[in-house]
């Protein structure tokens, strides 16, 4: 078995003692502990079986503190949420909801022919005339759509191959009788 060539100094074990206790986020005490344990000469699965962590983060931990001290082992993750729209624009989004018509916003691009309800499609394209903003995902759509006091309803079965002419002539026909 090979000698651990990772060793540290104690003017750096002292270093990641300080900083450990000094410290208020859990997972940055778990890496600066960690390091110290492998440093100082503890197995791996003794790390492991203390800090919970697993053998690749631990030999990540330990390069990182090796190239960049203890700024290495801080958490660079930003976390949070990603929103695309902010707190006023949903409220502002809404509003324009139910108080307007996809037909009245998108006209003749609205996603059903009356342009009466709401679709994911519609509110889709009036996020995107209103707020240059894309979303991507239907699911945010929902969300969105809900947060603004829609609820989903089924469509109604419509044939696509139908011949809206053709309807509309039968419907004439039907009234005049």
């Amino acid at each position: 078995m090979a000698k651990r060539q990772y060793s540290l100094t104690d003017v750096e074990v002292n270093q990641l003692v300080r900083a450990y206790a000094q410290s208020q986020d859990g997972p940055e005490r778990t890496r600066r502990q960690a390091v110290r344990l492998y440093g100082t000469g503890y197995s791996v699965a003794q790390i492991i079986e203390l800090t919970g962590c697993s053998r690749t983060s631990l030999m990540e931990w330990c390069h990182a503190y090796r190239q960049h001290g203890l700024l290495g082992l801080v958490d660079k993750r930003v976390g949070g949420n990603h929103a695309k729209l902010t707190h006023v624009q949903i409220d502002n989004l809404r509003e324009r909801l139910h108080t307007s018509s996809p037909r009245q916003v998108l006209g003749e691009a609205a996603a059903t022919e009356a342009g009466q309800f709401w679709t994911v499609e519609d509110v889709q394209a009036a996020i995107q005339y209103w707020y240059q903003v894309e979303y991507r995902s239907r699911s945010s759509i929902l969300r969105l759509l809900k947060h603004s006091g829609f609820s989903y309803q089924r469509p109604h079965q419509v044939f696509k191959s139908r011949r809206v002419g053709a309807v509309r002539a039968f419907e004439e026909q039907l009234e005049k009788n």
